[in-house]
């Protein structure tokens, strides 16, 4: 087990990747992983992902950071950056490679999708297990691969319920170490989350997939594991997940005491009318004394509302 007690008082995160501004998802993320463990007395982290440095936008990361202040998010310590912590997951992948948990895999995309066409719940190919015996004569490795095992994984989550995945059938054997060098999200938000010490994890529907993967992960590395609240995810009139790709407009071009009151109602916590658009420390203040998980939505995707998102015809 991670040589961490158990926590007394709650630490939850936010853990955004700066890929591009702060958009409405990302501030409904925010504020209900925020609500959630300042009622209840907790510790909010921050914690930037530019591990995915080809991904990162510059400047995306102090544009998010200035967003939080903004709607009066204050977080509690440092800010993490995950491109400052490769020694970390470089000793978490050594561990594993020490157990015969990992091997290298000399296999490319193409090759992997011209052997396969059977697709995990979040649309990636499922790894046939082409190097698992070792790499073929002639061939290097690329990436290194976690080995996985037959059987469910199961968790309880707070707000979507159970959830259980056979990693081994559904994914196969996941990535830890790309291919360009660049750790995989997997494993760095497992090591990031064990050694902050989060107990609490207040995310987006839109991840809800990825953690069996974490779980073994921190089952193979002999870390706690937290608890799970995964949020709708805020869609926009052709029912996509609002992101970059799909023209999700910037936080910060609406008036945030507007914002905060539509992320407050798309969460289920409508304000009272004479509190609508008033200044966000009321607002939160409002917030953090009438927060309830039973008034959360329990779809995976809401309508975000009209401004959140370019139009399309």
């Amino acid at each position: 087990m991670y040589p961490f007690a158990p926590a007394i008082t709650p630490i939850g995160r936010f853990a955004p990747s700066p890929t591009g501004p702060l958009h409405f998802g990302s501030l409904v993320a925010a504020l209900g992983s925020w609500l959630d463990v300042r009622s209840r007395g907790g510790r909010w982290l921050l914690r930037i992902e530019d591990v995915d440095t080809p991904r990162i936008v510059p400047g995306a990361d102090r544009a998010i950071i200035a967003d939080l202040a903004r709607f009066g998010l204050e977080w509690d310590g440092d800010i993490v950056w995950q491109s400052q912590r490769g020694d970390r997951y470089e000793a978490a992948l050594d561990r594993l490679r020490a157990l015969g948990l990992v091997y290298p895999c000399a296999c490319s995309r193409k090759e992997i999708a011209d052997s396969t066409t059977v697709r995990a719940r979040d649309g990636a190919l499922r790894y046939p297990g082409t190097c698992r015996g070792g790499l073929a004569p002639g061939r290097e490795a690329r990436a290194w691969r976690v080995r996985t095992t037959p059987g469910e994984i199961c968790f309880d989550d707070a707000l979507q319920g159970r959830v259980c995945e056979d990693i081994e059938h559904e994914v196969g054997d996941f990535v830890l170490l790309r291919a360009d060098g660049v750790w995989a999200y997997q494993l760095a938000v497992v090591v990031d989350d064990a050694e902050q010490g989060v107990t609490e994890i207040v995310r987006g529907a839109d991840l809800l997939d990825s953690t069996p993967r974490q779980l073994f992960l921190q089952q193979l590395l002999g870390y706690r594991r937290p608890d799970y609240l995964h949020l709708p995810v805020a869609g926009n009139q052709a029912g996509e997940k609002l992101s970059k790709q799909t023209l999700a407009l910037a936080v910060a071009e609406q008036p945030a005491p507007q914002a905060l009151t539509d992320a407050l109602a798309f969460l289920g916590h409508a304000l009272p009318r004479e509190l609508r658009g008033a200044p966000v420390s009321v607002q939160l203040e409002w917030g953090l004394a009438n927060w309830s998980r039973a008034h959360l939505p329990r779809s995976a995707m809401a309508p975000a509302p009209a401004w959140s998102a370019v139009q399309r015809s």
